[in-house]
């Protein structure tokens, strides 16, 4: 306990007082080894080192970090000291002092000026005596997967932590069985088995920030089935050659689980409506509209046109684009703040920044609070998408790219029919415009995007649990969030006549699954009728309004494929747009009114294969659907034009 305050007490100086004790004790320990026949000349060899010393650094160092390259400037430091020391004796010509003091007083400046410093930086570390004892014990115990560079630079940076013990290397060459690295044993990965009880692992530490994420995904898949936390460092592209540190240590990205190695992009796709351009984007505040900016930004526009509803939104993408430019650059980001249901607004902004491509990525996406909320989702979806577009029109806009969604394919929600609407609209335009080109591009769920299980799950893990799952074979396509803007960009490159782009989101999850790997990733297992003393249980909430147990991506058959390995071309029927306007009268009566009926009986003859499982009873809805192919205006004329008081709470 004596020790414990006194090493607080220490780290706890001001470091100009601990660099005067450690000057002090130096000072001390090059007199120490001196005869005392000879003591008035020795007593001047401090003020011949100290200043070497210093120079040097060595009173710079924080002893409770130091390690190899501080003791080198300890060599460096006490040999210049030392030979300086032979040419003060040399031109003094002192008889009584033996040429071979130098050498030993060199040999003996190196083991107390560098012994100390190590004895210190034990102390200081908690690595020493009882106190070591009694730290270790309090440490999480980890083996290191990798040891390279990366992982010996990790186990070095967890020397000094107090929190991890490093016990062990793991790594798949052979060459490097038994042997040790950095004081430690290296293992095959196939005795983690053995290992985890004998040595008392607790996590397992990936430092192998330039395997593919293929290769991640195989290793972490192998160590779900252990009762160990996994972490990982960031890939090397993250570390940027840099010096890692602890808090660089990060949970398992469920990219490597899920993900794919992103395929290298086109450069003339991502420039061709960027660069020198500008480029306005809508809803850039979003997730999938922030991480557009970011990519654009990559592209040198001239001008990135920020539009979004949300203040903070806004402010926050805003200060992070323009943290990337220098001073004089930073007006080339322009923050708008603006719904696109403000037509006249909307159209005034492109046309004061003579936009020249428009990424329209706003829109209202989360499926329960759409389906409790109709009119406004419509009205946002629909209209917005058709404001935009038509201001695209007016304006001279070369591409207008809209950011679509797999819930448009067979759609059994009302967030899916309103945008696959907004698809219709833009092939219809398409159709009869010839300056602007509209374009779409249709895909699933993006990885950390608001909204998004992985999130979720996380927080319900570090809570304990439970974990919700809305049904046990639901599954869903995953896809990083910058890979999913990197392909939009490239699509809208190569969209031509109300083009529907589809992009591969490679194999379906099931969600369940992905649960039951986030728990055991984090260590703790899973509470079932085969494990009732598990740490962490799933609940199955049951399918929320709207939703499906699988997406879709494609409403016909064959995708015509493109010179992107991973961007396809869909084949889709349309609606001429004589016939879409008179839907779009209608559109305008019902929302005007607020008759939900209207509206959503709308959606339903207006998008193929809509089947609603929300607001509606079935059976309503079949009895809608009657005659829906033969005569569809004609039903929905039918419906009363007077005005209608309900809202969308009061209608559901």
């Amino acid at each position: 306990m004596k020790i414990k305050k006194l090493t607080q007490g220490f780290a706890g100086l001001p470091r100009l007082y601990k660099q005067l004790i450690i000057a002090c004790s130096d000072s001390v320990l090059l007199v120490v080894p001196t005869s005392w026949q000879i003591w008035l000349v020795f007593f001047t060899l401090p003020l011949l080192a100290v200043p070497i010393y210093i120079r040097f650094g060595l009173y710079r160092a924080i002893i409770r970090y130091i390690g190899f390259r501080a003791l080198w400037s300890v060599m460096q430091a006490v040999t210049l000291y030392a030979m300086l020391l032979g040419l003060y004796f040399l031109f003094l010509r002192a008889p009584a002092v033996p040429r071979s003091v130098v050498i030993i007083n060199w040999l003996v400046a190196i083991l107390f000026i560098g012994g100390t410093r190590m004895i210190a930086r034990w102390w200081l570390t908690g690595s020493f005596g009882e106190s070591a004892a009694a730290n270790s014990n309090k440490k999480f115990r980890v083996a290191i997967y990798g040891a390279g560079a990366a992982g010996v630079q990790l186990a070095n940076a967890l020397a000094y932590s107090n929190e991890y013990t490093p016990v062990a290397f793991l790594d798949d060459k052979s060459e490097l069985h038994n042997t040790l690295v950095n004081t430690l044993r290296v293992y095959p990965f196939s005795d983690i088995g053995t290992l985890i009880p004998r040595l008392g692992i607790q996590e397992v530490l990936l430092a192998i920030p330039a395997a593919s994420r293929r290769r991640r995904n195989h290793i972490i898949e192998s160590l779900e089935k252990y009762p160990v936390h996994v972490r990982t460092l960031p890939s090397v592209s993250e570390l940027a050659g840099g010096q890692f540190k602890i808090d660089d240590i990060k949970e398992v990205d469920i990219e490597d689980l899920l993900g794919r190695d992103p395929v290298k992009p086109f450069p003339d796709l991502l420039h061709s409506n960027i660069l020198g351009k500008n480029v306005m984007v809508t809803g850039a505040g979003g997730s999938i509209g922030s991480e557009l900016c970011r990519q654009i930004q990559l592209q040198q526009p001239a001008k990135i046109i920020l539009y979004e509803a949300n203040e903070y939104a806004l402010y926050a993408i805003e200060s992070e684009l323009k943290q990337h430019l220098e001073e004089k650059n930073k007006d080339k980001v322009v923050a708008i703040l603006g719904n696109v249901l403000d037509k006249t607004r909307f159209q005034q902004i492109c046309k004061t920044y003579r936009v020249h491509t428009i990424y329209h990525a706003a829109a209202y996406k989360h499926v329960p609070l759409v389906e409790k909320n109709p009119l406004e989702a419509v009205r946002n979806n629909i209209k917005g998408t058709l404001f935009a577009a038509e201001s695209a029109i007016a304006t001279g806009v070369d591409t207008f790219v809209l950011i679509s969604t797999d819930k448009a394919v067979r759609p059994t929600n009302v967030m899916g029919a309103s945008k696959r609407f907004a698809e219709l609209i833009l092939q219809a335009l398409a159709e009869k415009e010839e300056h602007t080109r509209f374009c779409m591009v249709r895909f699933g769920n993006v990885l950390g995007s608001s909204g998004s299980v992985v999130p979720l799950f996380r927080e319900q893990i570090q809570k304990g649990g439970p974990v919700t799952v809305t049904h046990p074979d639901i599954i869903r396509y995953f896809m990083t969030i910058p890979e999913a803007a990197q392909l939009v960009i490239q699509a809208g490159a190569m969209g031509n006549v109300g083009d529907v782009f589809l992009l591969d989101m490679g194999e379906p999850v099931r969600i369940n699954d992905l649960a039951r790997t986030m728990i055991h990733l984090s260590g703790l297992t899973v509470e079932d009728d085969e494990n009732p003393g598990g740490d962490i249980r799933i609940e199955y909430t049951g399918l929320r309004p709207g939703e499906k147990l699988y997406e879709e991506l494609l409403i016909g058959g064959n995708p015509i494929g493109t010179r992107h390995p991973r961007i396809y071309r869909a084949r889709e029927s349309h609606i001429p747009w004589p016939e879409l306007q008179d839907y779009l009268e209608l559109l305008d009566k019902g929302l005007e009114v607020g008759d939900v009926e209207m509206v959503l009986t709308l959606l339903l003859n207006v998008v193929v294969d809509y089947h609603p499982q929300g607001t509606i009873e079935d059976a309503v809805w079949k009895e809608k659907r009657k005659g829906k192919d033969n005569n569809r205006v004609v039903q929905l004329k039918d419906f009363r034009s007077q005005d209608n008081p309900e809202s969308d709470a009061t209608s559901n």
